[in-house]
């Protein structure tokens, strides 16, 4: 049995490499799939989240990175993945991932979506948590692969750098 996997993955966190660990040990293959989102703005590049993800599984043999647009069932179809891998990290994902399971299920009745609760210690991590946390200065190192980890530094440095560039601001009083 193959599984689909998808996420934005910007960034990819510790949270979902240990779903991604987990489910390798179940199934035959487990494609990670980086959504291609047109209508929003990614920190990271889709090339940038696959090299991310590649690097970070690539001690798993059956663990397969690809991307796509559009609706996830129709990719899992279009992969023989007869499964959808979706993390739960508190009951409020719970709730949209039962809706988004049902709504896949009305339009592929051959793909299931499979849950896999988060490990506790990874039930807080998100990537936009990750990304807050990174922006401000604070320690991610136990959150994300260490690559990405360094890959964060180095954007919220930059843009520190282009910001601190155009001086300090001042303001006229009227």
């Amino acid at each position: 049995m193959r599984a689909l996997y998808p996420g934005s993955f910007d960034p990819v966190t510790l949270g979902h490499l240990d779903l991604i660990e987990r489910s390798h040990g179940l199934f035959a293959e487990v494609v990670v799939a980086v959504l291609r989102n047109p209508n929003k703005q990614p920190l990271f590049e889709l090339e940038q989240r696959i090299s991310q993800l590649r690097g970070a599984t690539a001690h798993l043999p059956r663990v397969r990175i690809a991307s796509f647009a559009g609706l996830a069932v129709n990719f899992a179809r279009h992969e023989g993945c007869s499964v959808i891998l979706r993390g739960l990290r508190a009951l409020s994902d719970f709730e949209f991932e039962l809706q988004l399971a049902h709504t896949n299920r009305s339009l592929c009745q051959d793909v299931e979506t499979f849950f896999l609760a988060t490990g506790a210690h990874h039930s807080f991590l998100s990537s936009s948590v990750v990304k807050e946390v990174a922006r401000f200065g604070g320690d991610i190192s136990h959150m994300v692969p260490a690559k990405v980890a360094q890959d964060l530094r180095n954007l919220f440095n930059q843009a520190s750098e282009r910001h601190a560039s155009h001086g300090p601001a001042t303001h006229r009083g009227t």
